[in-house]
């Protein structure tokens, strides 16, 4: 397996499994804890890490979202929470996920050793990749579950930042990039109407994802054969563990 398909098998599934503890019952119920709705635990426990910072911080760094939604729901969440306590909460629902799903799932140990290893190369170059940056400044578990979990997350969180990049590099705004992705979510994202979509912007749209797949390869370039085949089943194994 090449890097190149490596990157291509792995990534849209890191896209889904790394948002897999976002709103499962338990992460609902620590961020009610706190005062916390579901989405607004999710704004604070995904951006706190950046910090007690204004909203057009989180805008850029969240990408996708209306600069009038992240206001609302950024500035009443960090009225009731700390940001960062909200991050490391948010961190520990994820560990949480990993321990109560992940503990027998076939090659996690190997699966840790190549996401960490495509973790630490692309940690080695963050420069325009502010919120992957910031989670991945952050301390892993200790324990393979949780590691493997956590480890999920920051490599969506990788490739996403990447893909930010390249909608600006390419000249594609985000809210079209969204409502090519996730149509049946853009008025959740706080637009309405809905961004109008050409012909045009789903073909640039296409290249942008090429072009983030190549922002990528560097880094999932450090594990070999036998470490990609480790990450592609260690997803797979996910996957189904997840599902269970």
């Amino acid at each position: 397996m090449t890097p190149t398909e490596l990157v291509q098998q792995a990534c849209p599934k890191i896209g889904t499994l790394g948002a897999a503890f976002y709103f499962v019952p338990d992460t609902l119920a620590k961020g009610k804890e706190m005062d916390l709705d579901g989405f607004r635990f999710y704004f604070l426990g995904r951006g706190g890490v950046l910090g007690d910072v204004e909203p057009p911080v989180v805008e850029a760094a969240f990408g996708y979202f209306a600069p009038g939604l992240v206001e609302k729901i950024w500035t009443s969440a960090k009225a009731k929470a700390s940001p960062r306590a909200a991050a490391t909460a948010y961190t520990e629902c994820a560990h949480a996920l990993g321990r109560a799903k992940l503990a027998d799932m076939p090659g996690l140990d190997a699966y840790v050793e190549a996401a960490g290893a495509i973790n630490d190369a692309a940690k080695a170059d963050v420069a325009s990749l502010s919120l992957y940056a910031a989670h991945a400044a952050d301390p892993l578990a200790d324990d393979a579950p949780a590691r493997a979990m956590q480890l999920t997350a920051l490599l969506r969180e990788f490739r996403g930042s990447a893909h930010l990049s390249a909608h600006r590099v390419l000249g594609l705004s985000h809210q079209v990039g969204h409502a090519i992705k996730r149509p049946d979510d853009v008025k959740t994202f706080g637009y309405d109407p809905a961004p109008e979509v050409t012909d045009a912007d789903r073909a640039l749209h296409a290249d942008i994802e090429a072009a983030t797949d190549k922002m990528v390869l560097a880094a999932y370039s450090a594990v070999d054969v036998d470490g990609a085949n480790a990450l592609v089943a260690g997803l797979d194994a996910m996957e189904t563990a997840l599902a269970g």
